[in-house]
C-alpha cells in the first residue's frame, strides 16, 4: 500500500489500523476546546509526527493516521480530510481553510479490477509557508511548493512549484509571488 501498489483495504492488517485510527478520532473530534493539552497528546497518538505549536481544529478525519507529518506552526481549520494511503508530508508554518481535503488513494479505471476492489495511493507533499484556501482538495501525488497560496475551492491536479498563486478546478498558476529583498548587510 505505502509502495503505491496495488492492494484492498479489507486486508485484516489493514483494517485493524483504520479501526484504531477511528477510535483516537473520535476521541480527538469530541475532546473539549478548552483543554488543549488533552487534544495535542490525541492528536501525537494519532498522526505520525506533529511539531510544536501545531492547531488543528476537529473535526479532523483519516485513514489511518500514521503516515501524516505535520511541521511546526501548521494551523488546520475544520472538517479537514487527509486520507493517508501513502504518506502525507505537511511542512512548517503551513495555512489550512475549512474543509481541505488531501486525498492519496487511487482507484483503477478498469471497471474489472475497480470492482475487485484494487486500490492504491499516491504520496502527498504540501511544502513550508504554504496557504490552502476553504474547501481545497489536493490529488494523489501532488507536491506543492513552499510559499504557495491556492485559492479557495482549487482543486489540485498536478504539482505546483514555490511562490505561486493558483486557482480554479483545475488549479491553475495565475501569478508569481516576488520574494522580499534581503535587507542590506551592515
Amino acid at each position: 500500500m505505502l509502495a503505491g501498489e496495488l492492494y484492498q483495504a479489507d486486508d485484516p492488517e489493514i483494517q485493524a489500523d483504520a479501526a484504531r485510527s477511528a477510535k483516537i478520532s473520535e476521541r480527538f473530534n469530541a475532546s473539549p476546546s478548552d483543554d488543549p493539552e488533552a487534544r495535542r497528546t490525541l492528536l501525537v497518538e494519532l498522526l505520525g509526527s506533529v511539531g510544536e505549536d501545531v492547531d488543528v481544529r476537529p473535526p479532523l478525519r483519516v485513514d489511518y493516521g500514521t503516515y501524516i507529518t505535520i511541521g511546526r506552526g501548521t494551523f488546520v481549520n475544520f472538517g479537514a480530510v487527509f486520507l493517508d494511503v501513502a504518506p502525507i508530508t505537511i511542512g512548517e508554518d503551513v495555512q489550512f481553510g475549512p474543509h481541505v481535503q488531501l486525498l492519496t488513494p487511487t482507484h483503477p479505471v478498469d471497471p474489472v479490477a475497480r470492482r475487485a476492489k484494487w486500490e492504491a495511493a499516491e504520496p502527498i507533499t504540501i511544502g513550508d509557508n504554504v496557504w490552502l484556501g476553504g474547501g481545497v482538495i489536493v490529488c494523489p501525488g501532488v507536491t506543492i511548493g513552499e510559499n504557495t497560496v491556492v485559492g479557495a475551492g482549487a482543486v489540485v491536479t498536478k504539482d505546483l512549484p514555490a511562490n505561486v498563486v493558483a486557482v480554479g478546478n483545475p488549479a491553475r498558476i495565475v501569478r508569481e509571488i516576488p520574494l522580499p529583498e534581503a535587507p542590506p548587510a551592515p
